[in-house]
């Protein structure tokens, strides 16, 4: 195990450079539902755009070894976009090589990863990697805590460690962070690090199975990282574990259809469930572990007990054409649209629900983070 490899040395040096943990201004948001097919993607890529647009600076953060957010920011359309991605992972960083120091026992410490530049100003990808998943059952036994710490006391905080110095390297306001749709270590880590989270749904029965099953994991993934949190030999680690203060903002419901200006009376009745289920059971798990912001942050930004932040339509043929190039469903021109006359003009009207979506969503995340900034 490469752990194994030179791994007095590689701690000698990290302690002789005094690695200390950065504080950084950065909202970290973890976006997270362990079902799939929920656009976490699709959303984390419009909203990290739209809030860019409002003058914040964003990183996009892929950790989901999919990397299907790395594959709509940089495009693999065509052989010349291929071969423009091999080229950016043969010179740049990306979450694996960014955490090879610690999971490595390489003797040097992490640094700030260099993201890429999108085609928005103040937006920014660190990238995945599908090796990334290499590293997900080395991080879950270090995560049981138990005799096997001593060892791998550097990785529980490492993730961190990385994602806030790359914050400090790019002064971001922001990082955005699109996670797997799986409950293993490399979600539970990212997300329980991270100072809010939200919940993507569909408007479907297997979402809310989904947030039913999260009233029972996040209370158990919370205590795990209170006691990490506490460990003195966490705290001493290279990279240290950082407090948990992890709040949520709320959940996002999509992929919904409309007809005649309404929700579908199928998908009006699945997004009733999914509101009913946050407010009756997520709700009181998550007040009991101290994972809600305080009432009248929500209500000032006219959230209900539903948590439901908005609702995001079906984008049907718009998705395929933003992830051809690279840009936003509501950025789209006329000439990438291809289109004209009726269809061009419905898609045009969709395009301005859409910009006017997430221009809200946005707006609501920046006084939702805001306010507890504040009052924190």
């Amino acid at each position: 195990m490469h752990l194994t490899i030179g791994v007095e040395v590689a701690h000698a040096i990290l302690k002789a450079k005094a690695v200390t943990r950065i504080s950084t201004m950065a909202h970290k948001i973890a976006f997270f539902n362990h079902k799939g097919g929920v656009s976490k993607t699709t959303t984390v890529f419009n909203l990290g755009w739209m809030l860019a647009s409002k003058g914040k600076k964003v990183i996009l953060v892929d950790t989901d070894p999919q990397c299907n957010l790395t594959g709509m920011a940089l495009g693999e359309e065509t052989e010349e976009d291929e071969a423009r991605i091999e080229a950016i992972y043969n010179t740049t960083s990306n979450i694996k090589t960014g955490l090879a120091p610690a999971f490595e026992s390489q003797p040097k410490a992490i640094e700030a990863v260099d993201c890429i530049p999108l085609r928005q100003d103040g937006l920014f990808l660190l990238p995945g990697h599908v090796g990334f998943a290499e590293y997900e059952v080395t991080l879950g036994i270090a995560q049981e805590l138990s005799g096997s710490i001593q060892a791998l006391r550097n990785l529980p905080g490492s993730i961190n460690d990385l994602l806030e110095k790359t914050a400090t390297k790019f002064n971001a306001d922001y990082i955005l962070i699109d996670m797997s749709p799986s409950l293993g270590s490399i979600n539970q880590n990212p997300l329980m690090t991270s100072d809010f989270f939200l919940v993507p749904t569909t408007a479907d029965f297997f979402s809310v199975m989904a947030i039913d099953s999260l009233s029972k994991v996040l209370p158990k993934w919370y205590a795990w990282a209170k006691s990490a949190s506490s460990l003195q030999i966490l705290k001493d680690a290279n990279y240290p574990f950082p407090d948990v203060n992890l709040r949520f903002l709320g959940t996002i419901v999509q992929n919904y259809r409309i007809i005649r200006g309404k929700e579908t009376a199928a998908f009006q009745t699945w997004i009733q469930k999914i509101e009913q289920t946050v407010a009756n059971k997520l709700k009181s798990t998550l007040c009991q572990n101290n994972m809600l912001l305080a009432d009248q942050v929500y209500t000032e930004q006219g959230i209900e007990s539903s948590f439901t932040l908005t609702k995001i339509s079906n984008f049907n043929s718009l998705i395929a054409l933003s992830q051809e190039h690279q840009t936003p469903i509501y950025n789209l021109t006329p000439q990438q649209l291809g289109q004209t006359g009726i269809v061009l003009e419905n898609n045009q009207r969709k395009q301005e629900e859409f910009r006017q979506t997430f221009s809200e969503l946005a707006d609501r995340i920046i006084g939702l983070t805001s306010a507890y900034a504040i009052s924190a």
